[in-house]
């Protein structure tokens, strides 16, 4: 939003955001999403290191494997839920996106988190839960890609 001079001058002195020139706003869900994919993005590296250095004498190269994949995807879609933030600070609030913010989430949750799970537990019928994850990447994914078409 442009103000005139003039309308600059009578603001001057005095903090109103919503009225300065190229100030950007966070707002509710926008914000959300930031927390989630900041917070993601921390696990995702710390889960990562761990696997690297703690895990890697403790589990067989086979499951070392499916715990970095895990680690893999949920850093990617860490970096998706960070996209879905910006891209409703930039656009405004809407469904597809925030249905992909919330697919991606719920993805690295199941998707990730099962891999995590059967990394370290080598119960295999975690991995039943792994293609559920992917569908919500996939959903995500869609979501995404028909609100870029659509706009």
């Amino acid at each position: 939003m442009r103000l005139s001079k003039e309308a600059m001058k009578q603001i001057r002195g005095r903090t109103v955001p919503e009225l300065q020139p190229n100030l950007c706003m966070i707002t509710g869900m926008d914000r959300t999403f930031l927390l989630i994919g900041a917070v993601l993005g921390f696990l995702g590296v710390a889960l990562g290191a761990f696997g690297a250095h703690g895990l890697k004498s403790r589990l067989s190269p086979e499951m070392l494997e499916v715990f970095d994949t895990g680690v893999r995807y949920h850093m990617y879609h860490a970096f998706a839920v960070l996209i879905v933030a910006a891209a409703i600070a930039h656009i405004g609030n809407a469904r597809l996106l925030a249905i992909a913010g919330w697919s991606f989430f719920a993805g690295v949750l199941l998707f990730s988190g099962s891999l995590y799970a059967l990394a370290l537990t080598r119960v295999g019928i975690l991995g039943a839960v792994t293609p559920i994850g992917g569908l919500l990447f996939l959903i995500g994914w869609v979501c995404l890609a028909i609100f870029a078409v659509a706009r």
